[in-house]
């Protein structure tokens, strides 16, 4: 416990009692004037619960109306009155912890599979970016942690520290999953196996000096759902050490037992700097029906089952939204033949020059009907517009900032939407 929540502990044989003290919040302590007793409550019958003598240090817990709430050197808390203390002084000062990003968080997923290399973005920059996620890390189908980075992804390092990025690398349990849910399940549940990733994940952030991580696990067991608030609760504090942030992507609150029932977000909201919410494939690649990818009614109800339902701090949430749309083909039963996911940059080469665009107010985007032989082709088009719709709930939540899943999926004028509407 020592080590993963960065706490004091001492066992008094004595009495009894064991001490836990948090090293990063404020401590006093004080020197007692005379002989007297501790008092369970500030009550004049009150049990005593402890004696003590003229000198003896104790600590000081709180003070209110004239008496001091102390633990003595026995560990047993209680009261006496404040006069009876002098030479009060501060053992330690509370730990404020100081933010990487100041302002909005505006981070882009930079994806390459496992088998790819990172791009080369030498000569570029992403206006009004501040935050880099690579996809660096991932976890095999034997449950270890493996790099993808070798000379190019450390030249991408190098190119978002010259630009002023923070780099928070993704690491991906997808190769785990796909083999297995019984991979990452194991790990979840065993505390060995946690911390043996915890260190791996430590070792490369130290290695390639990284500036935080952004944790991507998916498709994981409902029944998992507190190992893997576990798994976070024990990572957090060990990156918070080295003064890296620690960024945890979830899906919305309504789903499947594998995709959404397996996330604690109350948890994962209270314990990382971050919660990102991946506002997306509302109706996605396993869909049995077509629709939108990211309607803004459905974005803005998940929300607010964020902040009410789940109470996460508004300022801890990053809303992540699609660069990227879906091409859905149905034959003429009206079954579904076909869905492809789409960057935005080529909507307008796919979509017929002579089919009229319909704007959904409730969605709050552009919708397109079309046929194609015996096919119909549905498109809920995510473009500047509906981009700019989903993103004022940043502004009108307060919350911590936007993400975009890709990079090189946008058109030109997406990053300079972000930048204006992040900074308004």
């Amino acid at each position: 416990m020592a080590d993963v929540y960065d706490v004091d502990i001492a066992n008094i044989e004595e009495t009894k009692v064991v001490t836990m003290d948090s090293l990063d919040r404020e401590q006093k302590r004080a020197i007692v004037t005379s002989n007297i007793s501790v008092k369970s409550s500030t009550n004049f019958i009150a049990k005593t619960v402890d004696r003590i003598k003229k000198g003896d240090c104790v600590i000081v817990v709180s003070t209110d109306d004239g008496y001091a709430r102390i633990r003595t050197a026995n560990g047993k808390l209680g009261y006496i009155k404040s006069n009876k203390l002098e030479n009060e002084f501060t053992v330690r000062e509370n730990m404020d912890e100081e933010k990487q990003i100041e302002g909005k968080v505006n981070l882009t997923w930079d994806y390459f599979s496992e088998y790819g290399s990172a791009p080369d973005r030498s000569g570029t920059t992403i206006d009004g970016v501040n935050v880099v996620s690579p996809s660096f890390f991932y976890l095999d189908k034997n449950g270890n942690l493996r790099e993808n980075i070798g000379s190019s992804g450390q030249a991408y390092i190098e190119w978002a520290h010259n630009n002023g990025y923070k780099v928070w690398p993704m690491i991906s349990n997808a190769e785990a999953a796909t083999e297995s849910l019984e991979i990452t399940s194991e790990i979840m549940n065993s505390y060995s196996a946690r911390q043996r990733l915890i260190e791996s994940i430590v070792d490369k952030c130290v290695k390639y000096k990284l500036d935080g991580i952004n944790v991507d696990f998916e498709n994981m067991k409902q029944e998992d759902k507190d190992m893997y608030s576990r798994f976070i609760i024990e990572l957090t504090p060990r990156l918070k050490e080295i003064g890296l942030v620690t960024s945890v992507d979830v899906t919305a609150p309504d789903g499947g037992e594998t995709w959404s029932l397996c996330f604690d977000r109350h948890v994962i909201g209270d314990v990382a700097d971050y919660i990102v919410f991946m506002a997306y494939d509302q109706y996605g690649v396993s869909s049995t029906k077509p629709g939108t990818t990211a309607g803004y009614n459905w974005v803005e109800l998940s929300l607010n089952k964020f902040l009410q339902t789940e109470e996460i701090e508004s300022e801890k949430i990053i809303l992540a939204v699609p660069l990227y749309t879906r091409v859905w083909v149905t034959n003429s039963a009206g079954e579904l033949v076909s869905n492809n996911a789409v960057p935005m940059k080529n909507l307008d080469s796919i979509i017929p020059d002579n089919v009229e665009k319909k704007w959904d107010d409730e969605l709050k985007q552009n919708y397109v009907e079309y046929t194609e032989g015996d096919n119909t082709r549905q498109i809920w088009i995510e473009d500047i517009d509906s981009l700019k719709a989903k993103v004022s709930l940043i502004k009108e939540h307060n919350l911590a900032g936007v993400a975009s899943w890709e990079k090189d999926m946008e058109t030109e004028e997406v990053w300079q939407m972000l930048k204006t509407e992040l900074s308004e």
